[in-house]
């Protein structure tokens, strides 16, 4: 019987590795959100920020701040946030969800992908969905193109006014 040949590869990888401390990753994340106050409040959803230890914010404009997380509810998937600007902010006007009707036209903003300030559009084909992501299992369901990157983002009616957060995709059966 003869001996097993070495593995030439681990003898390269272990001299070539050999000493090397594993560097600690800064995991990213992306995500969407939209300004609740003139004076910097965001809300976001709780699963875009859960462990970040900086949150980077980039308005529509190009700016750039570092948010403060003030609030975290992974029970309602929601997080609010602070940044600290000299001037007023523009403020996305809160509608009721409650009055949202089956076949109405959304509009849903956000970062899909990285793609910043993307809009797509569709129609609430759902009120009250169930779909097992929580305790709070209330959704609206849209065929507006939702895709990761978009959440936290809000969710307008044709008024113009924020009636849901971008918080799930259900991806089965595409076609």
């Amino acid at each position: 019987r003869r001996a097993p040949a070495p593995d030439l590869f681990d003898d390269f990888f272990e001299r070539f590795f050999q000493g090397q401390p594993q560097r600690p990753r800064k995991e990213r994340s992306l995500g969407s959100g939209f300004i609740i106050s003139k004076d910097g409040f965001i809300l976001t959803n709780e699963h875009v920020v859960d462990g970040a230890d900086e949150v980077e914010v980039r308005l529509s404009d190009g700016r750039v701040f570092t948010a403060a997380i003030k609030g975290l509810d992974a029970k309602l998937d929601l997080a609010l946030l602070k940044i600290d600007t000299e001037e007023d902010l523009p403020v996305a006007d809160l509608g009721d969800s409650e009055d949202v009707r089956v076949g109405e036209w959304v509009m849903a903003i956000g970062n899909p992908f990285g793609l910043d300030h993307t809009v797509t559009v569709g129609i609430v084909s759902a009120k009250g969905r169930v779909i097992g992501a929580g305790p709070y299992d209330d959704f609206i369901q849209t065929d507006a193109s939702i895709n990761p990157g978009n959440s936290g983002g809000p969710l307008f009616n044709a008024r113009g006014e924020v009636i849901g957060i971008n918080t799930a995709i259900v991806a089965r059966g595409q076609g």
